[in-house]
């Protein structure tokens, strides 16, 4: 499966548009993590732990829009993009989206 952020696939050409696709996830911070973080707040620094559980959950959004796109016969998805929304205090979502094509 083919996943870009460009409008096109280099060297192939799109024969059909199947739609929006997307996947996400919605995680909730750690009170452990939610200390260390505080604590990094008043020092500085990198808080590796939230770091950590982003980039998780950016992959398990990549993951749930390669399904989507794959039970919609897709050979790519194209123009692939991420936003994230906080829920409620300490609750974000993570979503991913794009166009999923069937390619020559």
């Amino acid at each position: 499966m083919i996943l870009t952020t460009t409008e096109t696939v280099p060297g192939r050409q799109v024969t059909e548009i199947l739609g929006v696709v997307r996947g996400g996830t919605t995680r909730a911070r750690h009170v452990g993590r939610d200390l260390m973080a505080q604590l990094k707040n008043v020092v500085g620094g990198e808080v590796a732990s939230y770091t950590k559980l982003m980039a998780e959950a950016r992959e398990q959004a990549m993951d749930r829009l390669r399904a989507s796109a794959e039970k919609e016969g897709a050979d790519a998805v194209i123009g692939v993009r991420f936003f994230t929304t906080m829920l409620s205090q300490g609750m974000a979502e993570i979503c991913a989206y794009g166009t999923a094509v069937k390619l020559a």
